[in-house]
Formats: C-alpha cells, sequence, structure tokens
C-alpha cells in the first residue's frame, strides 16, 4: 500500500485519534491540559519508518547502489586523512547480521554516522571572523531541520562550544531535549561556521556524499529516538546519549538518487500532515468556542424559565458538544458554578433560611468559646455589595469563611519533642482535589494534650495552605486514626453545615480565580487562616446544602463515566493507529 493510500484511506483514524490530558481533580479546578493530536503524531511517525526502511518510494534499479556510494566516501575520507585535513578516524567493527534490525531493499547498505561522517569535528578559523552561536533554544524539532542563529565574533564563540558548519548534521543528547528530537542540519551561517550548545553530538559529512536531510530523518525516527533512550546514561534531568551510540548506531543507507527522492516525499507528506493538523486544530478551537458559548448561557440565565431554555439547547446538541476530555472538564465547571448560584436544585419555600441557621451558628460558636473548647474568633466587618460576585436566591445568604465552623492548622513538625507517640498525619501531598492520597502517609510526635487539638473527625474538610492553595476534600473513613501538620488547615462545622457543599464552594472559586485574591506570596501561593477566614462564600439553607451536594456527585459520576467512555474510545483510536503503523512497516 502507498504512503499516500494508508493516510487517505483511514484519514478519519489519523484526524480522529486525539488526547487531552484534562484539569485535575473531581471538580476539575486546574487548568486545561494540552491538545495532542496523537493521530497525526502515530502518522509523522510512520512516514519517517517507512521513509528509512525503503517503502516509502519506489527503487530505482538504474540507480548506483549504496556498496559503491560507501566505497566513494571511504576514498574521499582518506583522501583528506592523507592531505592532512582531518585526522584518521577510528575504525568500527561491521555490523553483524543479528544487529540489522530489518531487511533493506535491493541496492541499499547498512552502516553508521561514524562511517559516513566526521563526528564532533573542530573548526579552523581566523578570531576576527564573524560566525554563528546556536543556542538549544534555536534548535528546532522541525522535520525539515530548522535553527535560528545569532551572529558572534569566532573569537568569542570557539572556546567551550560545539562547533559545525554548514551541511553539518546535529541531534541533541540530553534529555528531553533528544527524546523530542531536537536536532538540525545547520544552513546559512555567517561564513559557513558556528558553535553552540555544547550538548549537541555533530556529524560532518566528507562532501557531497550524502543528503543531510535524510540521515536527519534517520535520528528522527522512532527506532532512533527508541533505541537512543535506552542507551543514555547519567542522573535523572542529566541523562545522555553517548557520542558511541551516536556514532554506532546501525543506519540504513539508500543510493544518493534515492535519498533525494526520498526527502522530497518526506517534505510533501509532512506539508500534508500540516495541513490535517491545521484543519484537526481549527475544528478543534470552534467546537471549544461553541462549549464556551452555551455553557456561559447556561451561568448568565437570570431567571428558571431563562436556564431552562438554554439548557435544552445544551440537552439537543449533548452528544455532539461533549466529545473531548475538555469539554467535559468544562461542564463540570458550568454544574458546581449554578449549584453555588443556587440554580441546580429548585428552592423549597419551607426550608429553613440561611439567615436563621447563622443565627444559630454563632449561639453555638459562643457556647464553646465559653466553654474554653475554641478561641473567639476576630470580628470581620460587613460583607459589602461590590465584594458579592453575583445574586443569590431570597433564602440564601453570603457569609464569610469562618461563620461556617472552626480553622486551625496542623503541628509544626519542628515543634515535635522526643517524647509521646508517634501518630500517622497527612501533609498537603496526601489531599487531591475531592480525595485522599494515602498510599505514602508519615509519622510524628504527637503528646497526649495534642491529640484532640490536631486529630482528624469524620466529616472535617481539610485545605491545603500552600502547593496548590485552597485544593481540599471531606474526610470521610472513621476507622482510621489520622492527624495533621501546619500545611493543612482543619475546618469542622457547626449547625450542620455540609463540609462538601463548602467544598464546592471553594473549588469553584479557586477555578474562576476569586480566591487567589487572598493568597500570599511572590512565589510560593500560601492561604493563611485569617485569609481563609475572610474568604467569602454563598450560604444555602441546610437541606438545600445537602439536596445540592447530591445533585452534584450525580452529575459528576455521570460526567466521569462519559470520560471513561471517551477514553477508552480514544484508546482504541490510538491503538488502531499503531497496529496500522506496525502493519505498514513490517
Amino acid at each position: 500500500m502507498s504512503a499516500h493510500k494508508l493516510i487517505t484511506d483511514h484519514l478519519d483514524l489519523w484526524t480522529g485519534a486525539v488526547t487531552h490530558k484534562s484539569g485535575t481533580g473531581r471538580g476539575a479546578s486546574g487548568k486545561n491540559g494540552k491538545i495532542e493530536l496523537t493521530g497525526i503524531k502515530k502518522l509523522r511517525e510512520l512516514i519517517l519508518e517507512l521513509a528509512v526502511r525503503g517503502k516509502l518510494v519506489e527503487q530505482d534499479p538504474n540507480d548506483e547502489p549504496a556498496s559503491v556510494l560507501l566505497e566513494r566516501i571511504a576514498e574521499e575520507k582518506a583522501r583528506l586523512v592523507k592531505e592532512g585535513k582531518i585526522k584518521k578516524p577510528k575504525e568500527l567493527p561491521e555490523i553483524a547480521e543479528d544487529e540489522k534490525p530489518f531487511g533493506l531493499p535491493y541496492g541499499w547498505q547498512w552502516t553508521c554516522l561514524g562511517n559516513i561522517s566526521q563526528i564532533n569535528p573542530r573548526n579552523d578559523a581566523e578570531d576576527n571572523l564573524q560566525a554563528t552561536f546556536v543556542p538549544m533554544p534555536l534548535i528546532s524539532t522541525s522535520y525539515y531541520g530548522e535553527h535560528g542563529q545569532e551572529p558572534r565574533p569566532w573569537s568569542e564563540i570557539k572556546k567551550g562550544y560545539t562547533h559545525f558548519a554548514d551541511g553539518d548534521i546535529a541531534i541533541a543528547k540530553i534529555t528531553p531535549c533528544f527524546e523530542n528530537s531536537k536536532a538540525a542540519v545547520f544552513r546559512n551561517l555567517e561564513n559557513g561556521i558556528g558553535a553552540g550548545t555544547t550538548e549537541l553530538h555533530i556529524a560532518r559529512p566528507y562532501g557531497a556524499t550524502l543528503n543531510p536531510l535524510y540521515v536527519l530523518l534517520c535520528l528522527k525516527s522512532p527506532r532512533f529516538l527508541s533505541n537512543g533512550e535506552k542507551k543514555m546514561t547519567g542522573s535523572a534531568g542529566q541523562k545522555r546519549v553517548p557520542k558511541d551510540y551516536f556514532a554506532g548506531e546501525p543506519l540504513p543507507f539508500p543510493p544518493l538518487a534515492e535519498q533525494h527522492r526520498i526527502v522530497a516525499k518526506v517534505d510533501e507528506l509532512m506539508a500534508l500532515c500540516d495541513r490535517l493538523e491545521q484543519q484537526v486544530g481549527d475544528q478543534l478551537e470552534a467546537h471549544e468556542v461553541l462549549v464556551d458559548t452555551l455553557l456561559n448561557a447556561l451561568t448568565r440565565s437570570t431567571d428558571a424559565p431563562e436556564l431552562g431554555e438554554n439548557w435544552a439547547r445544551v440537552a439537543e446538541h449533548f452528544d455532539a458538544l461533549f466529545t473531548t476530555e475538555a469539554s467535559i472538564d468544562k461542564l463540570k465547571q458550568t454544574v458546581l458554578q449554578l449549584a453555588v448560584m443556587g440554580r441546580l436544585v429548585p428552592q423549597n419555600p419551607n426550608d429553613e433560611p440561611a439567615s436563621v441557621l447563622l443565627e444559630r451558628i454563632v449561639e453555638e460558636r459562643e457556647r464553646l468559646v465559653k466553654q474554653g473548647e475554641i478561641k473567639k474568633p476576630k470580628k470581620l466587618p460587613p460583607i459589602y455589595e461590590s465584594e458579592k460576585p453575583h445574586e443569590l436566591p431570597n433564602s440564601w445568604q453570603w457569609t464569610y469563611f469562618q461563620s461556617t465552623g472552626y480553622t486551625r492548622l496542623g503541628k509544626m513538625l519542628d515543634k515535635a519533642k522526643n517524647q509521646g507517640e508517634h501518630k500517622k498525619y497527612l501533609r498537603n501531598t496526601n489531599v487531591k482535589w475531592w480525595k485522599f492520597d494515602l498510599s505514602d502517609i508519615k509519622t510524628l510526635l504527637l503528646e497526649e494534650h495534642e491529640l484532640s487539638e490536631y486529630s482528624v473527625k469524620n466529616g472535617d474538610l481539610l485545605i491545603c495552605e500552600g502547593g496548590e492553595p485552597g485544593r481540599c476534600a471531606v474526610w470521610e473513613n472513621a476507622e482510621q486514626e489520622i492527624y495533621i501538620q501546619k500545611a493543612i488547615h482543619r475546618h469542622r462545622t457547626f449547625g450542620g453545615v455540609s463540609p462538601h457543599f463548602l467544598k464546592i464552594c471553594l473549588t469553584v472559586s479557586a477555578t474562576n480565580g476569586q480566591l487567589s485574591k487572598l493568597f500570599t506570596g511572590a512565589t510560593i501561593k500560601h492561604l493563611p487562616g485569617d485569609k481563609l477566614a475572610r474568604y467569602i462564600c454563598p450560604f444555602p439553607p441546610p437541606y438545600e446544602q445537602h439536596r445540592i451536594v447530591e445533585k452534584v456527585d450525580k452529575l459528576m459520576t455521570l460526567c466521569d463515566q462519559l470520560k471513561s467512555r471517551l477514553s477508552e474510545s480514544g484508546k482504541t483510536r490510538s491503538q488502531l493507529a499503531e497496529t496500522i503503523m506496525e502493519q505498514a512497516v513490517s
């Protein structure tokens, strides 16, 4: 099957396999991740694999075979050594049969870069010559080997940097640049020479004996990158591909005329991939705008009839709208926004209004202060109209977070003395959005009188003070004894206030930026207790709080199920693309 037919016969697969790395948490309060066009990425990899296996263009029996070309390269190398222009390179062992990863077409030969090019050469030039400097950020991941450049005097860059010249082939050797296939064929350098980042391996062809862009395709092929990643040495974050791999890895080498035809065909097919990518990108962008417009109409609805009308419009096109993880995350956010606006469930005129519950909470707080169980909170000013983010139903009320319960931080770790008992405690890394990760639990020393002070009870709302301030979950594990460190606020509600409803409020405010106004710190953000106390949240009647939480749980579960099915569908498409790729190159 021709490469063009492979693309056109499976067009829906290449363009339909899309991976979207979504926001974090059940409420999806994290920022939406990056869209990856998985199918088109696989298609690009397939084109490269077909190219280096001799399956992208037809062979021409009239082409001079690669064996003759390799003899000519060897002669050119010997001439340069004899004339003293290069040092005699180290002889590389012949490639054994079991080292050849696949069969080659007639006329091709297995070789390696160390045999057909000079590895990591040095330039010899006058100090006052104008040259080119290329740092790593100017090395692209383009299939065309593009790069940027900065003019510099040769005297400034000749020492301490990698040397290269026009026509040289380069690939990044350090992680993650290597895996991302940062590579280049250097062109249009000042006076034909340059130097740059030390994190490059360079191959300099012996004269015009090969097409550098064909070698670039080999370096960018999935097999070369995958094998190179396995050969990396060094510590995490500083791993590098060794020179021996770069110079000695088996390289499929076609006749020179076929090299040129392969490069031209790859250019043509990569341009087609670019057009497909643009088309899919435009479709996804239009889809995102449509989703945003319709969901925003829900939250802007002024009354129940308008909300019903806008929801009917969303429901009518539900299957077409929520086809990506990003759109489902936005649906989640809209559900939560409607919940805190009092528009997710109907109000019951028989419900006790929020104001009565708040009065009862004041009485309960005063009793606990009088009994010495909690400290008296600071008096906060009235909430002004300009501070209220949106309108609320008549039975609701805006209130400070402080008014809903009692908040305290956990124990400072450096205050632990060499006495007491070792107890398990939660760090902010254990608190995720709406859930806990208990896979890594530490212990600290707690004295007898500190146990009740720092313990966590069923129904406690635990809120991260730093890391990702405001990230929160409700503890619902009566069986496990657990405590908290200072990085976590423990909020214990009064008067039957639902901690789950407060969790919803915090999630919405983390998403829309309202909560960030309370953060302190320039680089590392924190949510101190006095700022959390002043967080303004909507407060519905107690029974309505529970109805909202129940409705949100049901809708979040449905969204998660929809996302799971979408993920499975995406995996299936990706697996199909992978299968087609494997079959095409086998």
